[in-house]
């Protein structure tokens, strides 16, 4: 069983906090987590679920009485399917805030549901549970964002063939996945998992037609990882209405499926590109939706530069649910011009840059985007960093400009 790094903020926010969700897509193992957290005796109560047919009949006859049955310590899986919980449980915790603990687990985020945001607000602490990164995969905790942040710090770093880069990107992080010895296996667990995620999650939070082309959709925003989204450019393709694929796109959003990542544009002026970027959440549900059944394309570097900044920036997020840092994630981009993958914003509104490539050796130019940030935010960018799938750590490029291997982003 893996150790997920989350679950010391979580065991941390349970001493001063009535209520914890944990929110994350299907099989990210949420439950297994929270069934951890209890066994280890950060948590004494009740394990229930909404998955099973009859505790959620009993929730939705008598939300107050189910709850005040259940007693003042209780893990509530997957509560989207129980939002008449919702309000019993503000007037529970209300009435003992500092006595009763509550844990909900969802595979859809419930704060986008109605009135859900407004009743429990100031009263939880969302936690947002991410496929298995990979330093939990090999069972250790990054230090990659401290070191990034501490400008003095240099990367700790480790020799990490392309190959091996490769199958991670290959594999992802789904703890079924990483159990499947091929890729025909994990594609088969991949095709049965999006149909649960379409006959369950999707389903119940709309009552939509075209439930059939959502996986044409999340496909088609596949293929466009890394980029820009351009809702007319998938209508196009996808023969749907643009106000129709914006509400399917919200969709699968909301069950932790794609992830926006919004533009930096602060120093606001009209080259800017304020568009969000679109990622998925895990390389290999990404493979599989894109169809990827020869195993050697990824090892062509030249193939993978989609798939490296769609792999790279996901660990960073992983990270980011769990690090005691305030950083805020963005994207910089001016039309026909000069980009940073990734701009994390600390409180000050200081900047750290981060460009991926998939080359084993730099040009000076691949630092374009890094100094034309940094000319722009002046004394607020801080430090800048190019990963590649080299294996040295350089310097020289530029005030705070470096170039760093890769696998520091998971080895720290």
């Amino acid at each position: 069983m893996y150790r997920r790094n989350i679950a010391d903020s979580i065991i941390e926010a349970l001493s001063d906090t009535p209520v914890i969700l944990v929110n994350g897509a299907r099989q990210t193992g949420k439950s297994t987590l929270c069934g951890k957290i209890r066994e280890e005796g950060a948590f004494q109560g009740q394990f229930v679920t909404m998955d099973d047919p009859a505790t959620l009949l009993a929730a939705e006859k008598d939300p107050l009485g189910f709850l005040e049955d259940l007693g003042k310590y209780v893990i509530i899986d997957e509560i989207q399917r129980a939002p008449e919980l919702f309000i019993p449980i503000k007037k529970l915790v209300d009435e003992d805030r500092k006595g009763r603990r509550i844990i909900l687990t969802g595979s859809a985020n419930v704060m986008m549901m109605p009135r859900v945001g407004d009743s429990l607000a100031g009263r939880i602490e969302i936690h947002n549970l991410w496929p298995l990164s990979q330093d939990e995969i090999e069972g250790t905790r990054s230090n990659f964002l401290h070191t990034l942040t501490d400008t003095s710090k240099k990367f700790k770093v480790s020799k990490t063939p392309w190959k091996d880069i490769a199958a991670r990107m290959r594999v992802g992080g789904y703890p079924e996945s990483l159990e499947r010895s091929s890729t025909s296996r994990r594609n088969k667990w991949f095709a049965d998992y999006m149909t649960a995620i379409l006959q369950k999650d999707i389903r119940e939070l709309a009552n939509i037609e075209g439930l059939t082309e959502i996986p044409n959709v999340l496909k088609l925003i596949a293929t466009r990882v890394g980029s820009t989204i351009n809702m007319s450019d998938i209508s196009r393709l996808s023969g749907i209405k643009n106000t129709t694929l914006k509400r399917y796109v919200t969709l699968l959003e909301h069950v932790f499926l794609i992830v926006k990542i919004p533009a930096w544009t602060k120093n606001t002026e009209g080259q800017l590109v304020k568009s969000p970027k679109v990622y998925l959440n895990d390389t290999g549900l990404l493979n599989h939706l894109i169809g990827l059944e020869d195993e050697s394309f990824l090892e062509q570097r030249s193939n993978a530069g989609a798939y490296l900044e769609n792999f790279v920036v996901m660990e960073i997020i992983k990270q980011l649910s769990w690090s005691d840092l305030y950083l805020k994630p963005y994207h910089f981009s001016i039309h026909r011009g000069s980009e940073v993958d990734l701009v994390l914003e600390d409180r000050a509104g200081g900047l750290y840059g981060i460009e991926i490539k998939s080359a084993a050796s730099l040009q000076n130019s691949d630092f374009n985007g890094l100094i034309k940030l940094s000319e722009l935010a002046g004394s607020k960018f801080k430090r800048g960093i190019v990963l590649y799938t080299g294996e040295q750590y350089l310097g020289g490029f530029g005030d705070n400009l470096q170039a760093v291997p890769i696998s520091a982003v998971w080895t720290g």
